[in-house]
Parts: C-alpha cells; sequence; structure tokens
C-alpha cells in the first residue's frame, strides 16, 4: 500500500501550499528582529522571536505572551468561529511552550454590529471553554472598516519547551486528539465540539505536567503549516534537520495523506524527548484518551528527510532555503540544555 504514492509528488505538492508560503513571509520580521551575534544570557535567549510564545523570565517562572491574527476572509465569513479559533490557537502556543494559560484580550475592526456580537460571543465561549480571563481589548466599529480580529494571550510556565532544546539524537513524537471530525472541505481538524469543558483542560495538562517531569525537551503546535511545516519550525531555530516515516503518524482512518499532512488540528502537538523517557510519553498522552507516536529522529544534517515505505525524499534543506528565517544555530546554545538526573 506504501508505495502507491508517488511521494516525490506528494511532497513537492506540500511545498507549494498558500500556508507554506505565508510561513515563508515571516522572513521579513525576521530579518529586523533576529540579527543576533552576541552572546546572551539563557533568559535573553528565551525571550527571542521564533518559538510559539515569548518567555520573559519573571522569579521561579516564566511570564508566556503571544498573539494570533485571523485572516479577513474568515472573520466575514465565520465569525463565532473566528472568536473562538483565535482563543484556541493562542491556547495552543502557551500549552506547547510548556505552560498554562490565564488570560486573553482582543482587538477587532469591524463595520457590523450583529458580527462582531457574534465575534465576541465566540471569544467568550472559548474563554468559558478553557479557563481564561477575557481581560477586555480594543474596539473599532464603523462602517468603512473592514473585518479584523487579533487576540493575545498571557500564561505562566515553570519549565519551558523551547525549541532552543532541540539537538540531534532526539525522538520526535506527534500527540493528536484523533476523536474529531474535519470541518467541511478544510484542512481544520476539530476535536473540541461537545466536549466538556473540564475534557478539554484535562488533555491540555498533558503537556506542562510533562515539562515539569522533565520528559519533554521541546515542542510546537502543529499549525496551519500542516505537520512538515509545523516540524521545519520546531527544527529551525538550532539548524536542526530530521528523518520523518510518514507511516508512523498517528492520522484518521480515512486515509487521506494529503489532506492530513496539511492539518490544522485543534489539538495536535509536536515534540522532542530524549529516548528514555518515550514510554512515559507516550503512556501519559494514552491515559487521556490521545493518540502519540515517535515518527522520526533529530539529526544534525539541516534537511528535513520523509520516508514512505521504500520511498524517501527531502522535503526541505535548511542550510540551503531558510524556512522562517528564525534561526540561532550560530550562537552557543548549550546553557539551555540541562542533563537530568534519573
Amino acid at each position: 500500500m506504501a508505495e502507491l504514492i508517488d511521494l516525490g509528488a506528494l511532497l513537492d505538492t506540500l511545498r507549494h501550499t498558500p500556508a507554506m508560503a505565508s510561513k515563508q513571509a515571516i522572513q521579513q520580521p525576521a530579518q529586523a528582529m533576529a540579527a543576533v551575534d552576541q552572546p546572551l544570557s539563557r533568559e535573553a535567549l528565551y525571550a527571542l522571536p521564533g518559538d510559539d510564545t515569548a518567555a520573559i523570565a519573571c522569579g521561579d517562572q516564566f511570564q508566556l505572551l503571544a498573539i494570533e491574527g485571523m485572516l479577513p476572509g474568515f472573520v466575514s465569513a465565520a465569525p463565532w468561529f473566528a472568536g473562538w479559533s483565535a482563543v484556541m490557537a493562542n491556547v495552543s502556543d502557551i500549552t506547547a511552550m510548556g505552560g498554562r494559560p490565564t488570560a486573553v484580550v482582543n482587538a477587532y475592526w469591524h463595520h457590523d454590529q450583529a458580527q462582531s456580537n457574534a465575534i465576541l460571543a465566540g471569544i467568550r465561549a472559548a474563554c468559558d471553554a478553557y479557563g481564561l480571563i477575557l481581560a477586555g481589548g480594543h474596539t473599532s466599529l464603523a462602517a468603512s472598516h473592514p473585518a479584523a480580529l487579533a487576540v493575545a494571550i498571557t500564561g505562566t510556565a515553570s519549565r519551558l519547551l523551547s525549541t532552543l532544546h532541540v539537538k540531534p539524537g532526539q525522538v520526535i513524537a506527534m500527540a493528536v486528539d484523533l476523536e474529531g471530525v474535519w470541518h467541511a472541505d478544510s484542512t481544520y481538524w476539530k476535536a473540541f465540539e461537545g466536549v466538556p469543558a473540564e475534557r478539554l483542560r484535562s488533555k491540555l495538562e498533558v503537556l506542562p505536567r510533562l515539562a515539569e517531569a522533565q520528559w519533554l525537551q521541546a515542542a510546537k503546535d502543529i499549525s496551519n503549516a500542516g505537520v512538515l511545516g509545523s516540524l521545519l519550525m520546531l527544527l529551525e531555530t538550532t539548524g536542526c534537520g530530521a528523518d520523518i516515516d510518514l507511516l508512523r503518524l498517528p492520522c484518521p482512518a480515512d486515509g487521506d495523506l494529503l489532506r492530513w499532512l496539511q492539518v490544522f488540528p485543534s489539538y495536535g502537538f509536536l515534540m522532542t524527548l530524549n529516548e528514555a523517557d518515550w514510554p512515559n510519553v507516550q503512556a501519559a498522552f494514552a491515559f487521556k484518551g490521545l493518540r502519540c507516536e515517535r515518527i522520526g529522529q533529530v539529526t544534525d544534517t539541516a534537511e528535513l528527510s520523509v520516508q514512505y515505505g521504500l520511498q524517501r525524499r527531502v522535503f526541505w534543506n535548511l542550510h540551503e532555503q531558510p524556512f522562517t528565517g528564525f534561526s540561532y544555530a550560530h550562537l552557543d546554545l548549550s546553557p539551555l540544555f540541562v542533563h537530568k538526573e534519573h
């Protein structure tokens, strides 16, 4: 069965999706924000752009800060769902850092009172579900305004899951909630509808608890760039590569590999960890009804190499072609690698 797919053609299609192009547009701010060449403290390194959130050292923990902007077409077509999704995407970013979300603020512009009310209703519903404070924001209503929405979030973490921790030899795992459905004909996988708030929050607790146990090293939520695009962002910070086996991906029963590789799940994470910790990590996700599989390994090649059956191709070479541009491989990251005692 594995040889029925042309891996080269599949990867070429994925390289040229609009979502992949949108991530490469991040290179423009990266050029302005990531030009760091002097030695930095541990705290300063964690505050650099490139992770899912900023992490600011504060006493014995980190304050986390992130923001999401919604596409105007999405805000116009599905205002309630856009409001919910803006909060949910932010919650995933905090969780991917090994953190717990605390509060959100919003900013929106609109020309329609009823639609703006729907946006706020979606934001409120998501805050209630995830146990967040809705702390206010900025509102601008005028007939000439387009539909626009951004939501920012705060959180805390005692031990970070930073992409700065990625290094060769680590296991790469993918965790996803397969108790969901596709949203219409999109690549969005919904695993929150009809799920009690307590269960949503319980599933989110897995990553921070694994971080605090030091069983995970780094994580990245699977975003609109899909599995491989999100994996590139996980690797790029330290200039690493990876060998990935597509047949190991946890996936739904429909078998549409092209669609699944582009998935934007409501609950989905890529993680790196040490080999010895894999049994504990898989068991922790399984206990909450979540699928977690090891899908590959981090390498020192800067190439994301993909295997499917007997076929193997290089999807991306970060040496030859940056993805987002946020790389700190030229810096001394050794202060971030702390070996735990078993």
